[in-house]
């Protein structure tokens, strides 16, 4: 089931949190910044699988860290770009893409519960009415409660219904 709730997805109780990113991403803006800084070594990590399988738009990497802590990077956007460059725009079909890996994702490691931000639609440019459906179409039949960040509210933690 999917909800929209709204406040800072860092504080979810969700198991596992889902945002865009390009392959070789610097994370240095929106939510992948706050990721960065709150996992360091999940922007390490990242990096280091980005330079050795060479992962194109529509994939998705799993970073996992101690405790339960788990991130999804949903690669949304073109990528591969030099060192101070910026990160290409998402796409529709990228986006569906990697919803597609992320939802074969979800029933092999069984998750329990997904949190994820309005996709693509900061730094990858996307109209929040245009990404909404292929969300909607590529996790509504997830069997586990999908929490879609609506709207940020810094510090104050969302009404997760079921957590």
């Amino acid at each position: 089931m999917i909800y929209e709730v709204s406040g800072d997805i860092l504080l979810t109780k969700a198991q596992v949190i889902a945002h865009g990113v390009a392959a070789n991403d610097p994370m240095n803006q929106g939510l992948a910044l706050s990721l960065h800084n709150a996992f360091p070594s999940m922007h390490k990590d990242y990096h280091h699988w980005c330079n050795s399988q060479h992962p194109k738009p529509g994939d998705a990497w799993m970073w996992g860290g101690t405790g339960d802590t788990r991130v999804v990077n949903l690669i949304t956007q073109e990528g591969g770009y030099l060192h101070g460059s910026k990160p290409g725009k998402a796409t529709p079909k990228h986006v569906g893409d990697s919803l597609k890996a992320l939802a074969k994702m979800v029933s092999k490691e069984k998750f329990t519960s997904l949190a994820l931000p309005r996709l693509a639609t900061g730094v990858g440019g996307l109209d929040w009415e245009e990404v909404k459906p292929v969300i909607e179409r590529r996790l509504s039949g997830l069997e586990i409660p999908v929490f879609v960040y609506i709207e940020y509210h810094k510090g104050q933690a969302a009404q997760e219904p079921g957590l």
